[in-house]
């Protein structure tokens, strides 16, 4: 696996996000939701234009919302979906380049890293921003940014 060990402190950007929430383990919610996700892709970008992809997702309960990355505020969205514009804030990043499947084991890494330096953490969604596009990109090239929210 080809993680960063080292947190880079960055400052995300306020963000205009559509996504679908799920509620429950992110191993089984996550695909379910990136599959009726892409399902939608067409009818989003019909009247928006879409600038990437990011899920948020916090424990507690485990919250997973898949989504995409808008360049203004959305119009005619599909009433599966929801808004908001995610504020941004300060994060601490890990960057994993290679295919998605390395994400559980990724992001449990990251938690044990953040856990053991005692970065502090505020309450706030986790980002996992996907870099590049998997339909253009391969696999072992993709880069997904794991974003820890700092205090």
């Amino acid at each position: 696996m080809n993680l960063t060990l080292e947190p880079e402190i960055v400052t995300w950007p306020p963000t205009r996000f559509v996504f679908l929430e799920k509620i429950g383990p992110f191993m089984q919610t996550a695909p379910g939701a990136w599959q009726e996700l892409h399902q939608l892709e067409r009818l989003i970008s019909e009247n928006n234009q879409i600038t990437g992809a990011m899920a948020l997702y916090k424990m507690k309960p485990d919250t997973y919302r898949a989504g995409f990355i808008l360049a203004a505020t959305p119009v005619s969205l599909p009433s599966a979906l929801r808004y908001e514009h995610h504020p941004g804030g300060n994060y601490s990043k890990f960057v994993l380049t290679g295919p998605y499947t390395d994400l559980p084991q990724a992001s449990g890494r990251v938690w044990e890293i953040v856990s053991k330096n005692d970065i502090p953490v505020r309450q706030d969604f986790a980002i996992e921003h996907y870099a590049n596009d998997p339909k253009t990109t391969p696999e072992a090239e993709l880069i997904t940014e794991i974003l820890v929210p700092t205090a």
